[in-house]
């Protein structure tokens, strides 16, 4: 039998054996690692899609904790698992602050990963004690330029994405703010509510409640858009800072080169299941926005991201982590 022939013989076999791989997958649980604790945003978000996705492929759908690194050994786990369909990662903002604070990662942020879609996305909120002398943007703006380097400002942690939220404020207004990093949210806003810092940048949901019962004053958010739990909170945008938008988001990806027709399955399923008014209204009461993309719309995105926020470390000054 000639070369030519053998070769042809493969071809045929390999593509007749496509489609039964793809009808047949996934035919025992899939896994979605998740690179932080249980009871975080992360988590959650993986626990909403959860029981859905399992309906839908007809396979459990597994959320596994792996955390450590700031997501980084969850998401190098994913990246060198097998290419079948069977790994996935829940993704968020720390997918794409981890290439841009460390200065050596054990894999690509988007070459080694197969993007399937967002799930949901939410916006941050600037707050102040109630006695802060302003009650809105332009206020604080102008406070903080008359005053340069007075004020503070906490954060749950050098890198983070509310870190870098008013890093980004501070460089659109040409002015400075002394940073002072706590462990974690909670000691951030103890810390505010104390009066020990001045403001905080913080996620909508979490800080909600004290915005309710007026221990915090809510300046803007951080969202495109108003955000549907603080409808009377105006945007940056609205507040005179045209082109200021910072979001917290969560996707899901695969290995790179998982076949497509697992990507286009498991990407229709989580298409499918973001459409519903159950997990809509799951989504909505964590504090997040509903949003599903292409796997071309999120490689994009983070790629974007990741350019973005590496230009505000560099111009703040703040170092990578060795």
């Amino acid at each position: 039998m000639s070369r030519i022939v053998v070769a042809l013989l493969i071809a045929v076999a390999t593509l007749a054996g496509r489609p039964t791989f793809a009808q047949n997958w996934p035919d025992h649980p899939i896994r979605l690692i998740v690179g932080f604790g249980a009871g975080g945003g992360t988590d959650i978000a993986a626990r909403i899609i959860a029981d859905p996705l399992s309906a839908e492929l007809g396979q459990p759908v597994v959320v596994e904790n792996r955390p450590g690194a700031g997501g980084i050994t969850a998401a190098n786990m994913v990246a060198k698992s097998p290419k079948d369909g069977y790994t996935a990662l829940l993704m968020s903002n720390a997918h794409v602050i981890a290439p841009v604070m460390y200065a050596s990662m054990p894999y690509d942020s988007v070459k080694d990963f197969q993007m399937l879609s967002m799930i949901g996305s939410a916006g941050l909120v600037l707050v102040t004690r109630p006695d802060f002398p302003g009650n809105n943007l332009q206020d604080v703006i102008r406070a903080i330029k008359a005053n340069s380097g007075k004020f503070n400002y906490a954060i749950p942690g050098v890198g983070t994405t509310q870190h870098f939220a008013v890093e980004l404020m501070n460089q659109m207004i040409g002015a400075k703010m002394q940073r002072i990093p706590f462990r974690g949210t909670p000691a951030a806003t103890a810390a505010l509510l104390g009066g020990q810092v001045t403001m905080m940048m913080e996620l909508i949901q979490t800080v909600r409640g004290q915005i309710e019962t007026g221990d915090l004053k809510a300046i803007a958010v951080t969202s495109p858009q108003r955000f549907p739990s603080l409808p009377n909170v105006p945007t940056f945008a609205e507040s005179g800072l045209p082109g200021y938008a910072v979001t917290s988001w969560y996707g899901v990806a695969l290995p790179a080169g998982t076949p497509k027709p697992i990507v286009d399955k498991m990407n229709g399923a989580l298409h499918k299941i973001l459409a519903t008014d159950q997990v809509r209204s799951q989504i909505t009461k964590v504090g997040a926005l509903p949003k599903s993309s292409t796997p071309e719309e999120l490689a994009q995105y983070i790629t974007t991201e990741i350019a973005r926020w590496k230009k505000v470390r560099e111009a703040a000054g703040i170092e990578q982590i060795k």
